[in-house]
């Protein structure tokens, strides 16, 4: 469990059972898959996803900026006025 909750700290959490078991082999452990992810699930260990940052806005496009006809003020005299 030493080696499982070192690996994970330093992936950040990135680890699964496949990777895990793939760093443990690679450092001269003889484990298989299904006892790592026994022990990862025993000692509550788990993945934590990440989603990529999405740039979602163009600012170098070329329309024309429009006007600001509201002026902030959205208070309207009646329905559909503004």
């Amino acid at each position: 469990m030493v080696h499982i909750r070192t690996i994970h700290a330093q992936s950040r959490r990135s680890y699964g059972r496949p990777r895990m078991t793939e760093k443990l082999r690679a450092s001269g452990l003889s484990v298989g898959h299904r006892r790592v992810g026994r022990l990862m699930r025993e000692h509550d260990i788990r993945v934590v996803r990440t989603r990529r940052f999405k740039v979602t806005t163009n600012s170098s496009h070329k329309h024309s900026i429009k006007p600001n006809l509201l002026g902030q003020d959205f208070s309207a005299p009646a329905l559909n006025q503004k």
